[in-house]
């Protein structure tokens, strides 16, 4: 199964360690899954031999996107990242960030986007501590979630078309 618990999460991370893989974890909202998310998790696969992905819960999302968000329910939102070939396995988290799970599954290569700088991320330290390293991906430009829904919005202002 690709959609995962936490404490799932933490057995695998260990096992793919003993056997000596490389394990790569990023996180985010992945809301309105778009071909800057498609491109970026797969560069990150390409940075190990396994990747997990941390989805923030619904509840998440509305603590820093608003009430208004996510558009699509964690439930789908896993369902269509476990369905990405890049992807080995979702684990849906409620934190506002993914500092604790990256605590419990220390993986060796934590990713984000380049619109994140390494020192303004917590997680980023927490890898450092015990020798991982973060690695940032270049953003693919106009490509975000955000973009999608004011376009939807803006399109939707305008009313039908005569």
């Amino acid at each position: 199964m690709k959609i995962i618990a936490r404490d799932e999460a933490k057995t695998i991370a260990a096992g793919l360690k003993t056997a000596g893989h490389t394990l790569v974890f990023t996180n985010g909202c992945f809301d309105i899954l778009h071909a800057g998310h498609v491109r970026y998790l797969a560069a990150a696969r390409q940075l190990g031999d396994r990747l997990i992905v941390g989805l923030n819960s619904d509840q998440s999302v509305k603590s820093f996107k608003g009430a208004d968000r996510p558009i699509n329910s964690q439930d789908d939102r896993a369902e269509v990242l476990a369905a990405l070939a890049a992807v080995d396995h979702v684990v849906v988290f409620g934190d506002r960030t993914a500092e604790g799970l990256v605590s419990e599954i220390k993986p060796d290569i934590y990713v984000k986007g380049g619109d994140y700088r390494v020192e303004d991320l917590p997680e980023a330290k927490i890898v450092a501590a015990y020798g991982g390293r973060t690695v940032l991906i270049p953003e693919v430009p106009g490509r975000s979630s955000s973009n999608i829904i004011d376009k939807i919005k803006e399109t939707a202002s305008r009313g039908p078309k005569s």
